[in-house]
């Protein structure tokens, strides 16, 4: 009975043994999908550090350029204010020319008897009257309208 129980003992080891064997070579194949998953896993991150890199770089790029157009940009509508405030004034002076002119073209144009008198029909207007006139019409015409035909 004790050589049997030897044998018995024995072949459970054995049989453990097997079991230990089968249990080491998958894992050891496990840790070979692992190696080799880590390796891919550090390309990966290299390749993100790297990327994040380019990233910071580009980013640093667009403020810079985000101040220089926010400058520029000041100081085009800066220009642009001044120079509209110059096309008012430019504007209110040719205003006043053109009134003038139409004044002067009214007072330089000597009456006639026919215009001296009241008119019995409507009056025929002469190339003076009528220039001065369409000057006024269209300096009234921009002052209403906010614009110079």
């Amino acid at each position: 009975m004790s050589h049997s129980f030897g044998i018995v003992i024995e072949s459970l080891v054995a049989v453990l043994l097997l079991l230990t064997i089968g249990y080491c070579m998958l894992l050891n194949t496990r840790l070979k999908r692992l190696k080799a998953d880590e390796h891919s896993l550090k390309a990966t991150i290299g390749e993100l550090i790297t990327a994040t890199e380019i990233a910071e770089r580009a980013i640093g790029g667009l403020k810079h350029t985000v101040r220089d157009v926010n400058e520029n940009l000041g100081n085009q509508l800066t220009a642009a204010a001044q120079l509209s405030q110059q096309l008012k004034k430019h504007l209110a002076e040719g205003d006043n020319v053109i009134r003038r002119l139409s004044r002067i073209a009214i007072a330089a144009r000597p009456l006639s008897e026919a215009e001296a008198a009241p008119p019995v029909a409507a009056p025929r207007m002469s190339s003076a009257k009528a220039v001065a006139a369409a000057a006024q019409a269209f300096s009234e015409r921009r002052r209403s309208d906010g614009l110079a035909a």
